[in-house]
């Protein structure tokens, strides 16, 4: 019943709301809704359509440095310009507007109304965040144009100071006049949801600010640093959110992935489905299919960054760069083993579990997302999962607290044991848990960010690539901190000691795979994966190869070059939007 009052809500709302300018005044329809709690209550849903889809979050990592896929992102190509671009769509900022410009009817009392005119600046700065994360500079408009109203529907671009300054503020009245502080369905927004968009909109900007020297904003860094940290910190001392252990260190956090209801006591937001309804996502499809399009897998260059359990770098053992997938994976983070398949993960198929070892016929370099799968293969088939995905939960924020303060220098043994010790307590590691790490782990320097010389920055950025390892944050990661050249980095896989040999994944006493160059014959029992050494496949170049001809790591699609150029931190505004107003301009280099 809820659901259908909020598809009737949705259908007045658009037809009161969409393309304001060009419908007849409505006095009595505007009353209806504005003149009671329960009609700014039914109005409000409609916001929720800014949040992103379930699809949007578990694919949203497919484009970042540590995934493999089976093609390049048209982005990373010479060949994509602004008559390939999208997103310049703002309807939805419309329907704020015009419900913060109507929200003023005295038959509602005052603070129900500043709740639901908070609610709206909630969207209204999430709307405005993606758009400036996208585009840089954007116009702000923060009320319904008239028709007649040229110079704001033609204007130009505000610039980013503007704009973040106008985001920040909406989220200061959010954070103070939103009243709700629990939703046990974990599907709508609240108080603490608020703080957390606003300490990760300012880790954001200050880390934006900082690297980005060619904005001239440098100064202004270390204020949204503060802002980070402050909000952070409150939702860290005052809200009911803590680290989920529910199903122990070997499942407390692949539960937060796969649990049909959000895991609340982590969970502070998210996409949650109805199969009553239909309302399901395609998960297992995307990671098990090798019919579904863009596979994706994860590199070997990212799994190395995984701790060993004592809390040691796993590139500090000896002889790690030819360790065979098996021995690689033991005693490490216990994140490793949620995320991918590896040692004894089982699917349930037929209602028996079943050995599932990496399969070839989907993963590119053996390191196999199971990170949002279900287990049974029943999900596998299409868009069959129930299972919610989070758009906000406490470990972000406890991610961007010990980063904003270890950007400010003052992240003390506390800020570290409350925040990146307990992620990795929940991980299963013993080490280093309680005080500020003193070495600089020279793979994750030389690998990743060469630049930082700090070992608390660098081991805070280790954590997050880790912990919210395929929840869309990777490739934004990469822009605030200006690593946009690590899109280009290799994609590895792991190690193949020699070709024609078959190799046991998973220690079970069946061999599960075996490199070959050219057709063995006879065949064999085992799936056999084609590598290139001088030949080709089919006339064509294999994109498959190992790094030294018959033996190395797995690479895949070295033949392409994937470019980066400082034009793309930013997405040009699409050609037609340049062309219906011309004082948009356009971002550099997209010309």
């Amino acid at each position: 019943m809820k659901y259908f009052k909020i598809y009737l809500a949705l259908i007045a709302v658009l037809l009161a709301a969409c393309e304001m300018q060009e419908l007849p005044k409505s006095e009595v329809s505007k009353e209806a809704v504005f003149n009671t709690e329960a009609g700014l209550e039914l109005y409000t849903n409609s916001f929720y359509n800014i949040l992103p889809s379930a699809q949007t979050i578990y694919l949203g990592d497919d484009m970042s440095d540590y995934i493999a896929r089976n093609s390049i992102d048209q982005f990373l190509t010479n060949s994509y310009g602004s008559n390939q671009s999208s997103g310049w769509s703002w309807s939805n900022l419309r329907n704020v507007n015009f419900f913060i410009a109507n929200c003023n009817s005295e038959n509602v009392p005052l603070e129900v109304r500043e709740d639901y005119i908070g609610l709206a600046r909630f969207f209204r700065a999430f709307f405005y965040f993606n758009m400036v994360k996208r585009f840089g500079d954007v116009p702000w408009i923060s009320k319904v144009p008239d028709v007649e109203d040229t110079e704001l529907l033609y204007a130009g671009r505000d610039s980013r100071t503007v704009v973040m300054d106008s985001i920040l503020a909406d989220l200061d009245y959010a954070c103070t006049h939103i009243s709700k502080e629990s939703d046990p369905t974990g599907s709508t927004v609240t108080k603490w949801v608020a703080y957390a968009l606003k300490s990760r909109v300012c880790l954001f900007e200050g880390t934006f600010r900082k690297y980005h020297v060619n904005q001239g904003l440098q100064n202004t860094a270390n204020n949204w640093f503060e802002e980070a940290a402050q909000a952070a910190k409150y939702v860290i001392d005052n809200s009911p959110y803590e680290l989920n252990e529910a199903g122990g260190l070997d499942m407390a956090y692949r539960n937060l992935f796969i649990s049909p209801n959000p895991v609340n006591t982590e969970v502070m937001l998210a996409v949650v489905m109805n199969q009553e309804l239909g309302i399901l996502h395609g998960a297992n499809w995307k990671y098990t299919s090798p019919t579904y399009g863009v596979k994706s897998s994860l590199t070997r260059t990212f799994v190395n960054t995984y701790l060993t359990l004592d809390g040691t770098p796993f590139t500090s053992k000896d002889g790690y760069e030819t360790m065979i997938f098996p021995e690689e994976v033991k005693n490490r983070d216990l994140r490793l083993k949620q995320t991918i398949r590896l040692g004894d993960y089982k699917r349930i198929h037929g209602g028996e579990p079943v050995a599932a070892p990496p399969d070839f016929g989907y993963v590119l370099t053996g390191y196999m997302p199971i990170k949002w799968c279900l287990d049974d293969t029943y999900y596998d088939l299409r868009d069959y999962n129930n299972n919610s995905v989070s758009i906000f939960r406490y470990a972000e924020v406890l991610l961007n607290y010990a980063e904003a303060k270890a950007e400010l220098g003052t992240m003390t043994d506390n800020d570290w044991a409350i925040t990146i010790g307990a992620l990795r307590a929940r991980a299963g590691i013993t080490g280093g848990l309680s005080q500020l790490p003193s070495e600089v782990d020279e793979y994750l320097q030389s690998t990743y960010f060469p630049e930082i010389n700090d070992p608390v920055l660098l081991e805070v950025r280790r954590e997050r690539g880790i912990e919210l390892v395929m929840e869309g944050f990777r490739f934004h990661d990469l822009i605030r901190w200006r690593k946009g050249e690590l899109m280009k980095i290799n994609w590895r896989g792991f190690y193949v000691p020699e070709l024609d040999v078959p190799i046991d994944l998973n220690e079970d006493g069946v061999d599960d795979v075996v490199f070959v160059e050219e057709v063995p014959s006879p065949l064999p029992n085992v799936p056999y994966q084609f590598v290139q050494i001088s030949a080709t496949i089919s006339g064509e170049p294999n994109p498959q190869r190992l790094t030294n001809g018959t033996f190395g790591e797995l690479t895949w699609l070295d033949n392409i070059p994937r470019i980066w150029e400082d034009k793309h931190y930013f997405y040009p505004i699409p050609e037609q939007d340049v062309l219906m107003n011309p004082n948009l301009g356009q971002n550099p280099g997209w010309d």
